[in-house]
C-alpha cells in the first residue's frame, strides 16, 4: 500500500509545482456559452414557428 501512496504522490507534487494554472472556466466563458446556446435555440424555434404557421404556403415552393 505505501508503494501506491507513493507512486501516487510524484505526479500529485509535479502538478503543484506547476502552478495555480488549473484550467478553471473563468464566470465570463460561461456566460457567453450560456447566451449563444439560447440565442441559438431562440432562432431553431423561431424557425419552427415560422415553418409551422406558414406551412401550407410554403408547398407549392
Amino acid at each position: 500500500m505505501s508503494g501506491v501512496l507513493q507512486w501516487l504522490r510524484g505526479p500529485m507534487d509535479q502538478g503543484r509545482a506547476l502552478g495555480d494554472d488549473r484550467g478553471d472556466i473563468s464566470i465570463t466563458t460561461v456566460i457567453i456559452w450560456v447566451a449563444a446556446v439560447a440565442g441559438a435555440l431562440l432562432i431553431a424555434g423561431t424557425i419552427a414557428v415560422v415553418v409551422s404557421r406558414y406551412n401550407g404556403m410554403l408547398t407549392g415552393i
